[in-house]
C-alpha cells in the first residue's frame, strides 16, 4: 500500500510540473523581458486571512505580490516552494517590505483560514495564507489561470490535489508582470524580483 501511495503521489507531482512548465513557457512567450504583461492574469479578489477578517487584493497596492496556489496537505512541492520564498525575502533584505507573498488554498475544504495561518506561519510569518469558499477559490483561481483538480487516494475519503506549480509576480498596482516556475532558488528568485523592482522605477 505504501509503495502504490508513493506512485500516485509521484504521479500526481509529474502532472502538476508538466501543467506547470506549460504554463510557465506561455508565460516567457508573452511577457517581453520583463515589461507588464497584456495578457489579463489576475483581478479583484476577497478572501479571508488567518484571524478570519476579509481582505481584497486592494489592500496590497503600493507592494509587489509573489501569488502562489496549493494546499497544507501538499507532500513537498508547497512547503518547498514557500521555503524558497522565504529565502528570497531574507535575501532582498529591507527591499523586502516591498513584497507581499501570498498563499492561497485550492483546498478550501480542509484549509480554514486558521489552518492556513498555522502553516504559513511555521514557514514564515511574512507570507500570508488566504482562504475562503469554494466559490470565492474557484472564482480568484480562474482569474490567475490557476490549476487544481482532486484526485482520491485508495478506497478512503482522503485526497489528494494537483495543482499549479508556478508563481504570479504582480506589480504595485495589481497588473501581471510574469510568472515563475516551482523549484526556483530563493537567490534566484531575489535576483529577479530587484531585477523587475529596478525596471519598474525606470
Amino acid at each position: 500500500m505504501e509503495r502504490r501511495n508513493d506512485l500516485l503521489w509521484a504521479s500526481t507531482c509529474r502532472r502538476a510540473v508538466l501543467h506547470g512548465l506549460i504554463s510557465a513557457a506561455v508565460f516567457v512567450s508573452t511577457v517581453p523581458g520583463f515589461a507588464a504583461s497584456p495578457v489579463t492574469v489576475g483581478g479583484p479578489f476577497s478572501l479571508i486571512e488567518p484571524g478570519g477578517a476579509v481582505v481584497t487584493d486592494a489592500k496590497f497596492r503600493g507592494r509587489w505580490m509573489l501569488v502562489f496556489f496549493g494546499y497544507t496537505s501538499c507532500p513537498s512541492l508547497c512547503p518547498t516552494t514557500l521555503s524558497e520564498i522565504a529565502i528570497a525575502l531574507d535575501r532582498l533584505g529591507p527591499e523586502a517590505a516591498k513584497v507581499q507573498p501570498i498563499f492561497i488554498t485550492v483546498d478550501p475544504e480542509r484549509d480554514t483560514p486558521a489552518v492556513m495561518g498555522q502553516y504559513t506561519g511555521a514557514i514564515d510569518r511574512r507570507i500570508l495564507g488566504l482562504s475562503g469558499s469554494g466559490e470565492e477559490i474557484a472564482a480568484v483561481a480562474q482569474k490567475y489561470g490557476a490549476y487544481s483538480d482532486r484526485h482520491l487516494q485508495g478506497t478512503g475519503a482522503d485526497y489528494i490535489v494537483d495543482h499549479s506549480t508556478y508563481i504570479y509576480v504582480m506589480d504595485p498596482q495589481g497588473k501581471f508582470v510574469r510568472g515563475l516556475r516551482a523549484g526556483m532558488s530563493g537567490d534566484s528568485m531575489a535576483d529577479m524580483l530587484r531585477q523587475v523592482m529596478t525596471k519598474h522605477r525606470e
